[in-house]
């Protein structure tokens, strides 16, 4: 069966689209991933007492309970920012790829006929 220009451009176009998908899955696993550090470290951070350390460059320097709390919350809220984003992109790729999908399926299914 041939496929016309319009249809294989369809087709490379949800490929595109599926891969972009994936990517940007898996970068949403790896912020979640940090995240998950992230809050363990408030847990731990509120269990200790006023003496913490953080690591830097594979050293551990002491470092201020309250500045470092405040530290981690803020970079907790911006990946919480950051996934909340990539969801919302996560489901404009899926939609498009769906409309595709159902473009692609319905001109192959004619092209049958």
């Amino acid at each position: 069966m041939d496929i016309d220009e319009a249809t294989a451009r369809k087709i490379q176009e949800l490929q595109i689209l599926e891969q972009n998908l994936q990517n940007s899955i898996m970068q949403k696993q790896t912020i979640q991933m940090e995240l998950s550090e992230i809050s363990n470290a408030l847990k731990d951070l509120k269990k200790s007492d006023d003496e913490v350390y953080r690591l830097a460059g594979g050293i551990m320097l002491k470092a201020n309970k309250v500045d470092l709390t405040r530290e981690l919350e803020e970079k907790k809220k911006i990946l919480d920012l950051r996934i909340s984003s990539m969801e919302k992109q996560e489901n404009i790729l899926e939609e498009k790829a769906e409309k595709l999908k159902k473009d692609v399926s319905e001109t192959l299914t004619k092209k049958r006929n």
